[in-house]
């Protein structure tokens, strides 16, 4: 028979009562009491039974987190610092995905088995924010944010990343650039793309429709988008990418083709995963820090979470936004002669 926390209070000389306040770590007990109800859990091998807890608290000590993309090798360095600083608030980590926004279900979210969400791959049209919030779910966009949904975010400065990347490439002496940006539904997609055509409109350099495609961030788009805008005549001398993975993608089609990286042809990609930096890639990107990302989130949804309710009517949303840093590498460099 299994070991029930009736048998760890007989084993302390206590209620059964004072084995689960105990156990919580409720301050109404003593800690000497406390740690002789620990020591019996110990030595019976008594774990506590989350599903009977989470009756008596309220609470399910789980946080759902929400992405869409599970293939894309962006994601997992935001969800290991995702658990590391849920597990230092006692919460546990349910992973929740779908291929898109539409196909997630707030009922989904909202079957008592998660106090809290984590949304990493909002679109802007997307209706599961705003479900959440009527719902009184408490939630927090990491990464990308949903339009006109008012939740907690955590996110990087898209825009001034994507100026600072045509800068750089104005400044290398480039006229002739290309741009491969993310979706036009994502706030990282739109507002990185529009940075860098404010800031090559700034230098006086046009971007036009022959010279930019949009596609999702994905190895794909920037091999096929790539293998697209080198066939346009005169060739572009450099090329923003949305994101790193895209730019991955573009500089395996360069070396396909034959294009010499940087000598006839500068990249820069965004968000500086650690694949990045590897002797194969040395790829100039907008860097940003993927880790204080992704544990200000954890911190925001905990301290919603711990409030008892979602964002209260008519209170500002709680942002955190990361500055974005340029960091060169072997891809960039001043166009051909």
């Amino acid at each position: 028979m299994p070991i029930t926390s009736n048998d760890v209070a007989r084993l302390a000389g206590v209620s059964q009562p004072t084995v689960s306040r105990a156990l919580r770590g409720d301050p109404r007990v003593s800690p000497a009491t406390r740690d002789r109800v620990r020591e019996a859990a110990a030595a019976l091998g008594y774990v506590p039974s989350e599903a009977g807890r989470s009756l008596v608290t309220r609470s399910s000590k789980r946080v759902g987190i929400v992405v869409t993309d599970l293939t894309n090798p962006f994601y997992p360095h935001l969800i290991g610092p995702l658990h590391d600083e849920l597990e230092k608030h006692g919460y546990r980590m349910l992973v929740f995905t779908e291929r898109s926004d539409s196909q997630m279900a707030s009922a989904q979210l909202l079957d008592g088995s998660i106090d809290g969400a984590v949304l990493l791959t909002s679109t802007i049209g997307s209706a599961l924010p705003a479900d959440l919030d009527r719902r009184g779910l408490p939630f927090v966009f990491l990464n990308r944010e949903g339009g006109g949904a008012g939740g907690d975010a955590a996110a990087v400065d898209n825009a001034l990343g994507g100026r600072i990347a045509a800068q750089h490439l104005v400044e290398l002496g480039h006229r002739r650039i290309a741009g491969l940006f993310g979706p036009e539904d994502t706030t990282t997609g739109r507002d990185r793309e529009l940075g860098f055509r404010l800031a090559l409109a700034d230098a006086g350099i046009g971007l036009p429709a022959a010279l930019t495609r949009n596609g999702t961030f994905d190895f794909d788009t920037g091999y096929h988008g790539l293998t697209e805008l080198m066939t346009v005549h005169p060739r572009p001398t450099a090329l923003f990418c949305g994101n790193d993975v895209m730019a991955m993608g573009a500089l395996n089609a360069a070396l396909r083709q034959g294009i010499d990286v940087p000598g006839e042809l500068s990249v820069v990609g965004f968000d500086n995963i650690p694949m990045s930096a590897w002797e194969s890639f040395q790829l100039t990107t907008i860097g940003h820090d993927l880790g204080e990302m992704a544990a200000s989130a954890a911190r925001l949804l905990v301290e919603r979470i711990t409030e008892g309710s979602p964002r209260p009517p008519g209170q500002a949303s709680r942002r955190i936004v990361l500055e974005p840093h340029l960091i060169t590498r072997a891809t960039t460099s001043a166009p051909p002669a």
